[in-house]
């Protein structure tokens, strides 16, 4: 069936005033709501004053001016803003009775939820390509990754987001929704809001699956073609002093691909089921609250310069 864009803006503008959204969240289990509320609110404090805390380091540090901490501040933006789309309703849900969502505040939170995902997806990507010509092509790094292409890479991958995010919600936008409707999460996920469409969502649920496939697999081979070639050179190198640095300075890299797209393949395989509701929660936990964390913290960790640029800062500040 062929939708127009005023007809989807007639069934948006219809169902605003019509549709409210209830986020069950974790409000099946009463007495976990305090605990809950104070590790998240703990775990966004931290999310913020590391990603925050990243960017300023590396824009305060002329060492760290180099297109893989380029690229590194951008993920850490793109961390902020997701956690900070998803967080504030989760932490607001977990403290007052009322659990109400408008239809455009799902919707809109749904869109921006998607951009950061998706734009996180290929930005761990492009760090696997930068890796692969530091370690491959040394010589050639600084003119291979010009300032240019590293801008057009991290455009590319907002600008993919973008388009992909609107093609989504176009979609969406078609189904029917009426009444007030209960989303099994704590976040307007795209399962969570089909499940409660009044009509066929097969439509919306194919071509999300399609893209999501899309991006998973094209994302992976880029980073796995990377690492193979990354492997086979470090292999080749006769020191093993060069070998550890390269290991210690990939492993970063690895350590957050690993835990982002473990979750995302986790979370897609799961059968949105009545009895599987509970961990497509957690794992929604995992990737849209957690992983925002733990980024800045396995690069800082793990990270000799990043480390040694925020000794330099905190001494300077000591010494003022």
């Amino acid at each position: 069936m062929h939708y127009s864009e005023a007809h989807v803006f007639r069934i948006l503008e219809n169902q605003t005033s019509a549709v409210t959204f209830i986020l069950v969240g974790f409000s099946e289990y009463p007495d976990l709501q305090v605990p809950l509320f104070l590790l998240f609110l703990t775990i966004y404090t931290v999310t913020v004053l590391g990603n925050l805390g990243m960017i300023a380091i590396i824009r305060l540090n002329p060492k760290l001016h180099t297109p893989m901490y380029f690229f590194l501040s951008h993920l850490s933006f793109v961390d902020f803003c997701y956690s900070t789309v998803v967080t504030p309703k989760l932490l607001e849900n977990l403290v007052v009775e009322d659990r109400r969502i408008s239809f455009t505040g799902c919707v809109t939170q749904f869109f921006f939820a998607c951009i950061f995902v998706v734009t996180e997806t290929f930005m761990l990507a492009v760090m696997a390509y930068d890796r692969f010509v530091a370690v491959c092509n040394p010589l050639l790094y600084t003119v291979a990754m010009s300032p240019k292409l590293c801008w057009s890479l991290v455009a590319a991958s907002y600008s993919w987001a973008v388009f992909l995010s609107f093609i989504f919600i176009y979609f969406l936008l078609t189904l029917f929704f009426c009444g007030t409707k209960f989303i099994n999460n704590f976040v307007c996920e795209h399962a969570a809001i089909v499940a409660v469409s009044c009509s066929d969502p097969y439509i919306s649920q194919k071509v999300i699956f399609i893209f999501a496939t899309f991006n998973e697999l094209s994302s992976l081979l880029i980073i796995i073609t990377s690492y193979i070639f990354i492997v086979i050179t470090v292999m080749k190198m006769p020191a093993a002093g060069g070998r550890y640095k390269v290991f210690s300075t990939c492993a970063s890299h690895l350590t957050a691909i690993s835990i982002f797209h473990g979750t995302i393949l986790f979370l897609y395989c799961v059968p949105t089921t009545k009895s599987s509701w509970l961990l497509v929660k957690v794992a929604s936990v995992f990737y849209t609250v957690i992983i925002p964390m733990l980024n800045p913290l396995i690069y800082s960790l793990r990270n000799k310069d990043v480390k040694d640029a925020v000794r330099k800062l905190m001494s300077s500040h000591l010494s003022l």
